[in-house]
């Protein structure tokens, strides 16, 4: 039965009852998992090759016996690689496992004569094709780098298991070989040569052929992702930027994170109408959505709808980071997703701005200290500076990351003085010495993009290490000073996690729930800076407006937040610097972080 939920778009939402459209997948991949432990059991064990009908099968010509062991073997790993794809309903993982099965049915039959192992895998290859209307799901965007990892890991698994392969037969070793024999005898037999142990028996030719197939295995898959055609990661296309830049133009004021929606690292669906868009990024099967659709809040729902469709097109988790509270409204409305609260956004209205009042002692002590050391401060927009100085200001603020990985995705934009980009602002800090450095008297620099007409939104802090403290709230104070001539009205800083948390933690009466878990977050800011953030944030007394992250289910908040934590850089499963090939056009991607922490979740 079904039920439908009238939405404010007009459009209706059907409410399944009774099981998850994604439980046969699910189910189908256990199997599968189950069936490849089996083969590979099969494959590899001594007793599960055990027969009444072992006698006759020694008579057989040829080698039918380890040559059946392996192609066990190998259906069995195969099978264990296809059961994630399986659970993401992709139709070549489906296409693999409906081969696989029945050679590896063929397989326990010859080498075993086991019908159990027949049986089980036509149990499984039996709604495999019943329904294999639900594994329609599309390829992610890949990349042949892949084929690396996969000899990596691959190569890695195949080492363990020939480990084992060779060490279950200790019974028939000729002579005691040391585990370095062992490990020598696995390599050689990967290759496909004799290694240093010996057998008793036919033993020997079972190994061989095992560690031929796992060998085997490791070889072809790297080379097919290594030959096949490459799916680039999705890039926003120059007519892409322009259509999102024009709907800046018109709703740009009603998100401050609406201008990191141009980040050249994300793909976007628009609306039919066009009218609204989103921009995302898939990292781990996770479809990674920042802050509010782009666009005319009526165009909203049609633009979620392609997202939904896009994720379920490719069976990626849908996911939304740091969208507001009214976009979570019409996320949740529009998909049933639920929302959860992730933390507060710092946003400073210039006309209520001031350094007067004990509040503010601090910082205007800060910053009176700094000036009488003989900084200076120069705000302007990006369009009004050299292409000189901009270089410099490029230069000093990759030199200047504190580590050697790029952070940021949803709260960042990614490039510092891009033509396209002239609106931004850019706040610098400034101080002749005697031995002018690389970059001259640059101290600090703070880059802002535009929020709307009349506002700008934080989107990196650094500054050279040498300089003195304070350099962030000396030069955020310069650029709230500077708003009027520059027509703006409000600045968001940075976006503090688990703010209320923190807040009501500390205060008188709180109880033991939320102070311990005030504990936790505190003892966490050792690694992830969402104390500290907080607490600078709150030095210019901000309005706090609150961040949701928008998913599906609990159980894929983990998934989630894994999948948000590699895209802001905080786990970084990319390939070493060195090896990293280098973009060929300067649309390409760069992250960037902030000295006090990154401004998204």
């Amino acid at each position: 039965m079904s039920g439908e939920v009238p939405s404010r778009s007009g459009r209706s939402r059907q409410i399944l009852r009774g099981p998850r459209p994604e439980a046969v997948p699910a189910l189908v991949a256990r199997a599968c998992t189950l069936v490849g432990v089996l083969d590979i059991a099969a494959g590899v064990f001594p007793r599960f090759r055990r027969s009444r009908m072992h006698a006759i099968a020694e008579v057989l010509p040829g080698a039918l016996g380890p040559f059946a062991a392996a192609l066990s073997l190998s259906a069995g790993v195969l099978l264990l690689l296809l059961a994630h794809g399986l659970r993401r309903r992709k139709r070549r993982a489906w296409r693999a496992a409906v081969v696989l099965l029945p050679a590896g049915a063929v397989a326990q039959f010859a080498y075993r004569h086991s019908v159990i192992g027949v049986i089980i895998s036509a149990a499984l290859l039996a709604p495999l094709l019943r329904h294999r209307d639900e594994f329609t799901a599309l390829p992610d965007p890949r990349s042949r780098w892949r084929a690396l990892a996969n000899f990596v890991l691959m190569g890695a698994g195949s080492l363990a298991l020939g480990l084992i392969i060779v060490s279950v037969h200790e019974n028939r070793m000729v002579g005691d070989p040391s585990l370095a024999d062992r490990i020598t005898h696995v390599l050689y037999g990967l290759f496909g040569f004799e290694g240093p142990v010996d057998y008793a028996g036919p033993t020997s030719w079972t190994v061989a052929f095992s560690l031929g197939a796992l060998g085997w295995l490791t070889a072809v898959t790297t080379i097919y992702l290594a030959f096949r055609p490459e799916h680039p990661a999705a890039r926003l296309t120059e007519d892409d930027e322009t259509r999102l830049r024009a709907l800046l133009e018109k709703h740009g004021g009603h998100d401050s994170l609406g201008h990191f929606a141009l980040r050249r690292d994300k793909a976007v669906v628009f609306s039919p109408s066009g009218k609204a868009a989103v921009t995302y990024r898939v990292v781990s099967g996770v479809m990674l959505a920042s802050g509010d659709p782009i666009g005319d809040v009526e165009a909203w729902p049609g633009a979620i709808e392609r997202f939904m469709d896009e994720a379920k097109a490719h069976s990626w988790t849908p996911a939304v980071m740091g969208c507001s509270e009214t976009g979570g409204e019409v996320w949740t409305r529009e998909t049933g997703l639920d929302a959860l609260e992730l933390g507060d956004e710092a946003v400073v209205d210039v006309a209520d701005f001031s350094l007067a009042g004990r509040a503010m002692r601090n910082v205007r002590q800060m910053v009176k200290r700094i000036e009488r050391a003989g900084y200076e401060t120069r705000v302007r927009r990006v369009r009004d500076l050299s292409e000189g100085e901009l270089d410099r200001i490029r230069r000093a603020a990759e030199d200047w990351r504190g580590t050697d990985t790029e952070r940021g995705f949803s709260m960042a934009l990614g490039r510092i003085g891009d033509p396209s980009d002239g609106d931004c602002l850019i706040a610098t800090a400034h101080k002749a010495d005697d031995q002018p450095g690389p970059y001259g008297d640059l101290k600090a620099v703070l880059h802002f993009v535009p929020w709307g007409t009349d506002g700008v939104s934080l989107d990196l802090m650094r500054r050279d290490r040498s300089a003195d403290p304070g350099m962030n709230e000396l030069l955020i104070v310069a650029a709230l000073q500077a708003s009027p001539r520059l027509g703006i009205k409000q600045i968001s800083l940075n976006f503090a996690m688990f703010r209320s948390a923190l807040a009501r933690g500390e205060k008188i009466g709180a109880g033991p729930v939320l102070r311990a878990w005030r504990g936790l977050l505190v003892f966490l800011s050792r690694w992830f800076q969402i104390e500290s953030l907080y607490k600078f944030n709150a030095k210019f007394r901000p309005r706090w407006e609150p961040r949701f992250v928008v998913y599906g289910s609990s159980r894929d908040l983990p998934r989630i937040g894994f999948a948000a934590m590699q895209a802001e850089g905080f786990v970084n499963l990319a390939l070493p610097r060195l090896l990293r090939r280098r973009q060929p056009t300067p649309r390409a991607c760069a992250h960037t972080m902030s000295e006090h922490g990154i401004r998204a979740a």
